[in-house]
């Protein structure tokens, strides 16, 4: 099945002892994706859902059933009380920003105790950059205690929130552009767990992006206030074209909503562009989609590992919480070759050459792999990363575990070609 793309015998013997390695690993994770299932399909029951909920809404978006049906079912599927889901919603970053300016005003403080956030998120604070519009800007106040060992520096936190003059903590459940792991559900019921015995007031906010049902528990279901994510992502299914949602306590989800419309408007306003039959279907594949991506990343860490590339993170056989794995491939020639590997083993413009380049939003030039049907989805197989020392590439995604094997395997084969 290989003749067709040229795999040299060697590759294609790796990836067999790597597929056989990793079988009990996957076995795990397809019962992670069963579960979720089964919880996506009682909540499709329970609302009834039916083939009227997906019809188009133009216009005001007045008395759309079907978008408020669908934030009722993200509701139940993230044991929240109110959600919003919107196609207005442009990504991961902008569901962030929304849900932080709806609920941040003018001398509040916030906290990121995940250490530094994701590059994009950087210039959205104000940490860097120089825009009007971010937080810093607006007068709301930042700061950050970073994490010890892959772990919250819980001492630190329980301290500075004993002031009580902190309004929302954050937390970012993924890695993003860092070296650090992902951070579990368990890691972090134990922090609000601890956070609660000093302070029973402050919103506690998960970054959600790329950790959506990689285990059994959603930050929500452990204390968590609101969740932010992308339907590019993980929720998205790979049938999602756009949008993003927040979920957590009513409340918040009315002041975030207010932030995306207008006040005295919130969720009452929002045409769904013809988009909730993708919607719908997205979160109902998105266990499947995500179980898919698990496996490819856990089988990409192993066969790369066979072939003598060992600066991986996770190894195949730790524990994941997010769909991402990392290569450091310490010379930019090797980063950028290994990205132009994946993007010639794409469906979609695998004729093109990705070269390093200006991104919006990121201080460093980027080097980005993504033959994917949607733009820029990262449920999609993907590698990407800052065009910067140690040369890490973040790979993630893979529609099908078919797909996402055939595509490793032709991106690591593409890679060694000159060896």
């Amino acid at each position: 099945m290989y003749l067709d793309f040229d795999i040299r015998d060697d590759v294609i013997e790796k990836a067999e002892q790597a597929e056989q390695d990793c079988r009990k690993i996957f076995d795990h994770h397809e019962q992670i994706s069963l579960y979720w299932s089964s919880r996506i399909l009682n909540a499709f029951q329970k609302h009834n859902v039916s083939s009227a909920d997906f019809i188009e809404i133009t216009g005001y978006g007045y008395d759309d059933a079907g978008r408020d049906k669908l934030e009722k079912i993200y509701a139940d599927v993230f044991s929240c009380e109110d959600a919003l889901v919107r196609v207005q919603i442009m990504s991961g970053t902008h569901a962030i920003y929304l849900a932080l300016s709806g609920i941040l005003h003018h001398g509040d403080t916030m906290i990121s105790i995940s250490g530094a956030p994701y590059d994009t998120l950087c210039s959205v604070i104000g940490i860097s950059g120089d825009s009007r519009n971010s937080l810093i800007a607006n007068g709301i106040r930042y700061e950050q205690i970073d994490l010890i060992d892959d772990d919250f520096d819980i001492p630190a936190i329980c301290e500075r929130l004993k002031r009580n003059d902190v309004k929302l903590v954050e937390i970012q459940r993924s890695r993003g552009y860092s070296s650090r792991k992902s951070l579990s559900v368990a890691k972090i019921e134990n922090v609000i767990r601890e956070i609660r015995k000093v302070n029973r007031d402050v919103i506690i906010m998960v970054d959600n992006c790329y950790g959506e049902f990689t285990e059994k528990r959603e930050p929500s279901e452990v204390g968590a206030d609101i969740i932010v994510g992308s339907m590019m992502k993980n929720p998205g299914g790979g049938i999602a074209v756009t949008g993003g949602y927040c979920a957590g306590k009513k409340e918040l989800i009315h002041d975030i909503a207010e932030r995306l419309t207008a006040p005295m408007i919130g969720k009452d306003l929002g045409a769904n562009m013809n988009q909730l039959m993708s919607l719908y279907k997205g979160l109902f594949l998105a266990p499947s989609a995500v179980c898919s991506s698990m496996k490819t990343m856990i089988f990409a860490a192993r066969l790369l590992q066979l072939c003598g590339i060992t600066s991986i993170d996770p190894m195949y056989d730790e524990e994941r919480t997010d769909i991402v794995q990392t290569i450091d491939f310490e010379t930019e020639a090797n980063q950028v070759n290994f990205c132009v590997g994946m993007q010639h083993a794409s469906p979609v413009d695998s004729f093109v050459t990705p070269v390093p380049g200006e991104m919006p939003g990121y201080p460093h030039e980027e080097i980005m792999a993504a033959g994917t049907f949607t733009t820029g989805s990262t449920i999609e197989l993907s590698a990407d990363g800052p065009v910067t020392p140690p040369y890490t590439v973040y790979m993630q995604g893979g529609l099908t575990w078919d797909y996402g094997k055939l595509g490793i395997i032709n991106a690591v084969n593409e890679f060694l070609k000159d060896e």
